[in-house]
Protein backbone atom coordinates (compact mmCIF):
# COMPACT_ATOMS: atom_id res chain seq x y z
CA UNK A 1 0.00 0.00 0.00
CA UNK A 2 1.31 3.43 -0.85
CA UNK A 3 1.97 6.18 1.67
CA UNK A 4 -1.08 8.39 1.97
CA UNK A 5 -0.57 12.12 1.49
CA UNK A 6 -3.36 13.14 3.87
CA UNK A 7 -3.15 11.72 7.37
CA UNK A 8 -5.58 12.73 10.12
CA UNK A 9 -6.53 11.36 13.51
CA UNK A 10 -9.89 9.64 13.93
CA UNK A 11 -11.11 12.71 15.82
CA UNK A 12 -10.10 14.98 12.92
CA UNK A 13 -11.90 12.72 10.41
CA UNK A 14 -15.04 12.73 12.58
CA UNK A 15 -15.11 16.53 12.38
CA UNK A 16 -15.13 16.61 8.56
CA UNK A 17 -17.21 13.52 7.69
CA UNK A 18 -20.86 12.72 8.41
CA UNK A 19 -21.38 9.79 10.81
CA UNK A 20 -22.28 7.52 7.86
CA UNK A 21 -19.26 8.67 5.83
CA UNK A 22 -16.99 8.11 8.83
CA UNK A 23 -18.40 4.61 9.46
CA UNK A 24 -17.80 3.57 5.83
CA UNK A 25 -14.64 5.47 4.93
CA UNK A 26 -12.71 5.11 8.19
CA UNK A 27 -14.46 2.15 9.87
CA UNK A 28 -14.89 0.06 6.69
CA UNK A 29 -18.64 -0.34 7.27
CA UNK A 30 -20.81 -1.23 4.29
CA UNK A 31 -23.60 0.97 3.00
CA UNK A 32 -26.80 -1.03 2.49
CA UNK A 33 -27.08 -2.13 -1.16
CA UNK A 34 -29.53 -0.29 -3.44
CA UNK A 35 -29.72 2.68 -1.01
CA UNK A 36 -26.82 4.97 -1.88
CA UNK A 37 -27.29 8.34 -3.55
CA UNK A 38 -24.96 7.41 -6.43
CA UNK A 39 -26.16 3.88 -7.14
CA UNK A 40 -28.44 4.85 -10.05
CA UNK A 41 -26.86 8.19 -10.97
CA UNK A 42 -26.20 8.53 -14.68
CA UNK A 43 -24.84 12.09 -14.68
CA UNK A 44 -21.60 12.66 -16.54
CA UNK A 45 -18.71 13.80 -14.41
CA UNK A 46 -16.12 12.78 -11.87
CA UNK A 47 -16.62 10.79 -8.67
CA UNK A 48 -14.41 12.26 -5.96
CA UNK A 49 -13.40 11.06 -2.51
CA UNK A 50 -15.79 12.56 0.06
CA UNK A 51 -12.95 12.79 2.55
CA UNK A 52 -10.25 14.56 0.52
CA UNK A 53 -11.59 15.42 -2.95
CA UNK A 54 -9.25 13.08 -4.84
CA UNK A 55 -10.62 12.22 -8.32
CA UNK A 56 -11.39 8.51 -8.11
CA UNK A 57 -13.58 7.46 -11.05
CA UNK A 58 -15.03 8.96 -14.22
CA UNK A 59 -18.71 8.45 -15.00
CA UNK A 60 -17.90 6.67 -18.28
CA UNK A 61 -16.29 3.86 -16.24
CA UNK A 62 -19.48 3.26 -14.21
CA UNK A 63 -21.59 0.20 -14.94
CA UNK A 64 -24.49 -1.70 -13.38
CA UNK A 65 -22.91 -4.69 -11.65
CA UNK A 66 -26.22 -5.79 -10.12
CA UNK A 67 -24.66 -5.58 -6.65
CA UNK A 68 -26.58 -2.52 -5.44
CA UNK A 69 -23.45 -0.36 -5.18
CA UNK A 70 -21.88 1.99 -7.72
CA UNK A 71 -19.39 -0.05 -9.72
CA UNK A 72 -16.54 1.04 -11.97
CA UNK A 73 -14.33 -0.87 -14.37
CA UNK A 74 -11.30 1.40 -13.94
CA UNK A 75 -10.08 4.34 -11.82
CA UNK A 76 -9.87 7.92 -13.12
CA UNK A 77 -6.07 7.62 -13.16
CA UNK A 78 -3.73 4.73 -12.50
CA UNK A 79 -2.74 6.21 -9.14
CA UNK A 80 -6.25 7.33 -8.00
CA UNK A 81 -6.89 4.27 -5.86
CA UNK A 82 -4.93 1.55 -4.11
CA UNK A 83 -5.99 -2.04 -3.58
CA UNK A 84 -4.96 -4.41 -0.83
CA UNK A 85 -5.88 -7.95 0.12
CA UNK A 86 -8.87 -8.30 2.45
CA UNK A 87 -9.69 -11.69 3.95
CA UNK A 88 -12.13 -10.42 6.61
CA UNK A 89 -15.48 -12.16 7.00
CA UNK A 90 -13.91 -15.36 5.60
CA UNK A 91 -13.84 -13.86 2.08
CA UNK A 92 -11.00 -13.41 -0.36
CA UNK A 93 -11.28 -10.03 -2.05
CA UNK A 94 -9.40 -6.80 -2.65
CA UNK A 95 -10.24 -3.66 -0.68
CA UNK A 96 -10.20 -0.43 -2.72
CA UNK A 97 -9.02 2.72 -0.92
CA UNK A 98 -8.36 6.32 -1.89
CA UNK A 99 -4.67 6.67 -2.70
CA UNK A 100 -4.54 10.15 -1.20
CA UNK A 101 -6.17 9.62 2.23
CA UNK A 102 -6.71 5.86 2.58
CA UNK A 103 -10.51 6.12 2.79
CA UNK A 104 -12.30 2.79 2.31
CA UNK A 105 -14.19 2.88 -1.02
CA UNK A 106 -15.34 -0.70 -1.45
CA UNK A 107 -14.14 -4.04 -2.74
CA UNK A 108 -13.22 -5.86 -5.92
CA UNK A 109 -14.71 -9.35 -5.83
Amino acid sequence: MSHHIIEKTNNEWQKVLTPEQYAVMRGKATEAPFTGAYYTTKEHGVYKCSACGNELFLSDAKYDSGTGWPSFDRPAAEDSVDTMPDTSDSMKRAEVVCSRCGAHLGHVF
